[in-house]
C-alpha cells in the first residue's frame, strides 16, 4: 500500500517528457567542455578556425591552391573542415556517451537512447552554431559569401552528422564487450579521416586506383557532394548522396540491435574493467 503508482500518460505527454529529458541532457553535454556554454562554443569555433588557417597555409606554401576548385578558396577548405569535424566529433561524443551500466541509468526516466540522442544533438548544435558564426564573420568582415545551393550543402553536413551518429551507436554497443579495442578504433578512425575524408582534394581529380582507396568512406562522399552543391562549376561524378545515407542506415540498425542486446546483459561490474 506504500507503493507509488505512476500515472499513465498519453503519447503526447510521453513525447514531452522524453523531449525535456533530451534537452537537459544536451545542456549537460554542451557544458562538459566548459562551465560557460559560450566559452564551450567559442573553443569549438577556435578549433575550426585553426584547422582552416592551417590548411590555408599548407596549400599556399605547397602551391596547391591552383589544384582546388575555381571559386572561393576558403569555402573550398571550410566545406571539408566543417563536415570532417561534425562527423568525427559526433562519433566521439556518441561512442563516449552514458552506457547501460552508467550510474545515470539508475534514474528511472533515463535510458541509453536519451543519452545517445543528447550526445548527438549537443554536438550538432555546437557545430552548426560554430558554422554559422564563422561564415557570418567571414561574409561581413572579409568577402561576400556565395554558395550555389546552400540548403543542399547544409543537407550534406546533416548527412555527415548522421553517419557519425550511426557509427558511434555501433561502437557504443560494442564498447562494454571490448573497451580497449573500441577506444583504439575511434582514435585511429578519427586520425585516418584526416586524409581518407578527402577534404584536401576532390574526387574528380583522382585516378581510378586512388579513388578505390577513398570511395568506401561515407564522409568522402558527403564532402565531395557538398562541394558540388557549394560551387556552381563543380559536378561530382564519382560520389553519390545515396551511398552515405544507406551505409549510415545499416550501421544505425546494427548499432541499435547491438545496444539492445548489450543493455539486456549490462552489469555494473563492467565499469571496473574500463
Amino acid at each position: 500500500m506504500f507503493q507509488s503508482t505512476r500515472k499513465p500518460q498519453s503519447g503526447f505527454g510521453t513525447t514531452l517528457v522524453i523531449a525535456e529529458l533530451i534537452y537537459h541532457s544536451v545542456v549537460r553535454n554542451v557544458r562538459k567542455t566548459h562551465n560557460n556554454a559560450f566559452l564551450a562554443i567559442g573553443m569549438n569555433m577556435l578549433q575550426a578556425v585553426i584547422f582552416v588557417m592551417a590548411f590555408y597555409v599548407m596549400f599556399s606554401v605547397l602551391g596547391l591552391r591552383g589544384a582546388a576548385l575555381r571559386g572561393d578558396f576558403l569555402v573550398y577548405i571550410m566545406s571539408g573542415i566543417f563536415l570532417f569535424m561534425t562527423h568525427t566529433k559526433t562519433l566521439g561524443a556518441v561512442a563516449g556517451s552514458e552506457g547501460p551500466a552508467s550510474p545515470m541509468m539508475q534514474h528511472a526516466p533515463m535510458n541509453t537512447i536519451i543519452a545517445i540522442a543528447a550526445a548527438a544533438l549537443g554536438t550538432l548544435y555546437i557545430q552548426v552554431l560554430s558554422l554559422f558564426m564563422i561564415l557570418f564573420i567571414y561574409h561581413v568582415a572579409f568577402v561576400p559569401l556565395e554558395i550555389d545551393q546552400p540548403l543542399a550543402a547544409f543537407g550534406m553536413l546533416l548527412l555527415s552528422w548522421f553517419t557519425g551518429l550511426a557509427l558511434g551507436v555501433l561502437v557504443l554497443a560494442v564498447k562494454p564487450w571490448f573497451p580497449n579495442f573500441t577506444n583504439i578504433f575511434v582514435l585511429v578512425y578519427q586520425r585516418a579521416n584526416m586524409i581518407a575524408s578527402g577534404k584536401m582534394f576532390v574526387a574528380n581529380t583522382l585516378p581510378s586506383f586512388m579513388l578505390a582507396m577513398f570511395d568506401w568512406n561515407p564522409l568522402f562522399h558527403c564532402i565531395d557532394q557538398a562541394r558540388g552543391f557549394a560551387f556552381i562549376n563543380y559536378a561530382p561524378h564519382h560520389t553519390s548522396v545515396e551511398y552515405p545515407f544507406y551505409v549510415g542506415l545499416v550501421l544505425l540498425m546494427l548499432g541499435l540491435m547491438g545496444e539492445f542486446y548489450t543493455r539486456r546483459h549490462a552489469s555494473i561490474s563492467w565499469n571496473a574493467r574500463r
